[in-house]
């Protein structure tokens, strides 16, 4: 028996990369799992039939989630289809990387729309069918250290994921009453399709080896952490953040002051 048996989930952006692990992880766990996806449907499909191959139901659920009435229609036909909805995982984004102020403001808005609106438009959806049912769940919102972090080339995706991060704490308070359980993950640098977008095979090989951990972070386990705060066991944890990667926001590029002492030690005492 999976630790998520009986329950239900709706993942967004689930056709590749962290969205798609997501959905497996929670399919593995014992969950049915409807994938959202905007264009893949080829790819939404095979997600879907990894789903199946772990004894769960999985159905496709197309939608812009920048549109709030498709976000909308998608949760009422999951939980048409699967009776209720226990887990919904905000996982959708867009990206460019630009300067601000030299930025193509379409691509800038969509950012902001896909980005921060679709977390909110499900969030929203998903909680409206929680407290009806009464029966609790979780909403977890896939964020980013750049929610802290000011990157350079990537103000629209830091002012969507700053957001997110301040939307789901409130959503926490406001929900716990009804025990809705509202979390959040960042994840570091995941090797996912969407990365391809921006670097080369040999760019990311070279500097994922560069980070603490010594390389970049695989979608599955962002996937398994989020099957962790939504694990019926977990039901303390709410309005937390769960990071996973791998100390990238650890100030490791400070450990030449050690490396810089112990060199300097060794010429004082004639070593």
């Amino acid at each position: 028996m999976g630790i998520l048996n009986g329950l239900t989930a709706l993942v967004t952006g689930a056709s590749k990369g962290i969205g798609s692990a997501t959905a497996i992880a929670l399919a593995e766990a014992g969950a049915d799992v409807a994938i959202n996806y905007s264009r893949s449907e080829e790819e939404a499909a095979a997600v879907a039939d990894q789903c199946r191959n772990h004894g769960v139901r999985a159905r496709l659920a197309r939608a812009d989630v920048a549109d709030q009435e498709e976000v909308e229609r998608i949760v009422d036909e999951t939980v048409g289809e699967f009776g209720k909805l226990d887990i919904a995982v905000s996982n959708a984004a867009y990206s460019d990387r630009e300067l601000f102020y030299r930025a193509d403001m379409d691509g800038f808005r969509r950012t902001i729309d896909v980005s921060m609106w679709g977390a909110f438009y499900l969030a929203r959806a998903a909680a409206i069918h929680m407290v009806k049912c009464g029966e609790g769940g979780n909403i977890v919102m896939v964020s980013s250290p750049h929610a802290n972090m000011a990157v350079p080339g990537s103000t629209a995706y830091n002012m969507a994921k700053a957001a997110i991060d301040h939307m789901a704490r409130t959503a926490a308070i406001e929900l716990v009453s009804h025990r809705i359980r509202v979390n959040i993950v960042h994840p570091g640098w995941i090797d996912t399709p969407g990365e391809r977008k921006f670097f080369s095979e040999e760019t990311l090989a070279e500097e994922g080896a560069k980070l603490p951990w010594g390389r970049l972070g695989r979608p599955d386990e962002i996937g398994r952490g989020i099957v962790f705060l939504c694990d019926p066991a977990n039901e303390y944890i709410t309005g937390s953040t769960l990071t996973i990667d791998g100390g990238i926001q650890l100030p490791f590029s400070q450990m030449y002051r050690l490396e810089s002492a112990k060199e300097q030690r060794k010429k004082a005492h004639g070593v």
